[in-house]
């Protein structure tokens, strides 16, 4: 006779907590006679560390300027970059006959004139006080060591080693965040676009005139322009403390005046070349020492840019042994809480998305564009509500990773596998890194498809439930049984 076994609610799955692979399993077994199948769940702990991230992709289309301390942890952030600027194919000026400038102390065409250029950045948000002074120094980088589109910049490459080697700033400016050159109504007005704009020599933008009407083929493309009329920019903040600016788009502009062809009106030009994704933005951040943050075993951490990602070591042995030594998972979630932080002062921002990876392939997921593929990496979201992060199911990582330890330790026991390899093998089989990331989607016949998965160079930084306090990991199995 067949046995019947009750349904029990799905709240009762809650209520179990267990450990270790051993005798008391604290299993909840729930058959279903349709299909034969066994399913029960057990509880594993995972154990977690902090761990310093040396450097990421630093190639981005935003930039950071300025420097900050964390509030939370009192690690001080300093960030500058670099810049090319962009121009259009076959850019053309007027021609020459055209141009106005001033001779003998009257406009005169035929005169090529720059009358002053500029450097504006456009930041879409800060971090600090609105209030705070911070001087900028910008720097023309080198001819002859440039910033190439053929090499990948990480975030602690040192910038300035793209300079000359009598590098002397171009100009400086003193800033605040709140721009009070500005009218209240102006900083209020949906139009206004914040940015920090910082005059340059006019000799600059002289240089790049003449250079185009000496050769207009400098400016066929940002290739030649690049290496041919204007290297690129550097900034920095060489004074004050307490503002960092997330630069969205930089602009190098060249004003002057030009005539009406017919009516010999006079007109004011303006020429501007801007720092686009199709050319090179790279961000050079520095931290602080954060060794004490790295052996705070009270928690973990996760701070960006290039700051702490938090390990993860999961329960691969435990979770494949004894009476599940067969069985297959068809569900495990992890649950990450963050810890509130003290309302004092501005704060840096919570990460909005996480990149849970397996740590043997970290590097390559970012330096070959990979996005998550559900297996080896996945990514989830904030919730404000429940201020967690949930993986609702990294069943498949599970499994993948004990078919591959099986696999290499065969290789190890025929001889296919050296015993420094399986011992290099060992030390990140079973590990995964939680790192900030942001994300990018788009739909394709109704379905959202994941296009991008970058590092998240904004300014962030939260404690985890981790360290000495384990976190649970919820593991459903199934298997087939026989009457």
């Amino acid at each position: 006779m067949k046995k019947r076994f009750p349904i029990l609610l799905a709240s009762c799955l809650l209520l179990m907590v267990t450990s270790s692979c051993d005798d008391n399993t604290g299993t909840l077994g729930i058959r279903s006679d349709a299909d034969g199948i066994s399913n029960s769940m057990q509880v594993f702990q995972i154990y977690s560390r902090s761990l310093a991230m040396d450097s990421v992709l630093a190639n981005s289309t935003k930039s950071f300027l300025g420097q900050v301390i964390d509030p939370e942890t009192g690690a001080e952030i300093q960030a500058d970059f670099a810049a090319q600027f962009y121009t259009f194919e076959n850019y053309e000026f007027p021609n020459r006959d055209m141009m106005v400038g001033d001779k003998d102390g009257r406009e005169t065409r035929g005169v090529v004139q720059c009358d002053s250029c500029e450097v504006r950045l456009y930041f879409d948000s800060y971090q600090g006080d609105s209030n705070n002074p911070m001087k900028i120094e910008v720097f023309e980088l080198s001819s002859s060591h440039l910033l190439s589109e053929d090499s990948v910049y990480y975030s602690d490459v040192d910038l300035s080693q793209f300079l000359p080697a009598d590098a002397r700033p171009l100009a400086s400016r003193v800033f605040t965040p709140r721009d009070y050159n500005q009218s209240s109504t102006t900083l209020s007005s949906s139009a206004y676009n914040a940015n920090v704009s910082i005059r340059l020599p006019a000799a600059l933008g002289q240089r790049i005139m003449n250079s185009y009407y000496e050769k207009p083929s400098r400016f066929a493309s940002s290739y030649n322009f690049i290496r041919e009329v204007l290297p690129g920019l550097y900034f920095r903040t060489s004074g004050g403390q307490g503002t960092m600016l997330s630069v969205y788009v930089g602009t190098f502009n060249i004003y002057y005046r030009y005539a009406d062809e017919i009516e010999d009106t006079i007109y004011g030009g303006l020429t501007r070349f801007a720092a686009t994704p199709e050319v090179i933005q790279s961000t050079h951040f520095r931290n602080s020492d954060i060794s004490p943050l790295l052996s705070d075993q009270s928690c973990t951490y996760l701070k960006t840019p290039a700051g702490l990602c938090t390990e993860l070591t999961l329960p691969i042995d435990q979770l494949f042994c004894g009476e599940h030594s067969n069985d297959s998972i068809s569900l495990a979630s992890i649950t990450l809480t963050r810890y509130n932080k003290p309302q004092t002062g501005y704060q840096l921002s919570i990460p909005g998305e996480l990149l849970m990876v397996r740590k043997s392939e970290a590097n390559d997921f970012f330096a070959k564009h990979q996005v998550s593929n559900g297996r080896t990496s996945f990514t989830t979201t904030f919730n404000s509500t429940y201020n967690t992060y949930t993986f609702d199911n990294i069943g498949r990582l599970l499994t993948y990773c004990q078919n591959e330890h099986r696999k290499m330790q065969q290789d190890h026991a025929a001889g296919k596998l050296s015993n420094e390899a399986w011992e290099h093998y060992l030390e990140n089989w079973n590990k995964v890194l939680l790192i900030p990331v942001i994300t990018s989607s788009t739909t394709r016949d109704g379905y959202t498809v994941q296009v991008s998965v970058n590092h998240d160079l904004s300014l962030s930084s939260i404690r985890l439930v981790g360290g000495t306090n384990t976190i649970p990991m919820q593991v459903v199995y199934s298997k087939f049984y026989q009457e």
